[in-house]
């Protein structure tokens, strides 16, 4: 069973920062995409980072480019999103989530139908 467990969530103040924690158990393949997705009240999921597990490729939504880092300590198990410059509109909860690789064309942006396992969220809220 797999199981996926973010931290790191609160109350930030805008141009705070913050940093995401997400904790992943149980039997994932070491060969995985991790990422991290976030949904506003009243709005659809949006994919945020994400990172290729073994080789650490990255990729990131163009809107939050230069403001997140995502990272991840094999060793811990864990991934991790460094959030700076915070504003009103990242205020969100945030979700981390993973997929098996299984070609060796794949995606690490989408829209997150094809993310496999998900965590419960944590919230982030910014305030003006």
């Amino acid at each position: 069973q797999v199981q996926l467990v973010e931290s790191g969530g609160g109350l930030v103040q805008t141009g705070g920062s913050l940093t995401l924690s997400c904790a992943v158990s149980g039997r994932l393949l070491s060969s995985k995409i991790m990422a991290w997705f976030r949904q506003a009240p009243g709005m659809e999921r949006e994919f945020v980072a994400g990172i290729a597990w073994t080789r650490g490729s990255t990729d990131y939504a163009d809107s939050l480019k230069g403001r997140v880092t995502i990272s991840r300590d094999n060793a811990k198990n864990t991934m991790y999103l460094q959030m700076n410059n915070l504003k009103p509109d990242d205020t969100a909860v945030y979700y981390c989530a993973s997929k098996p690789i299984r070609s060796v064309f794949y995606t690490i942006k989408t829209g997150g139908d094809d993310y496999e396992y998900w965590g419960q969220g944590t919230r982030v809220t910014v305030s003006s």
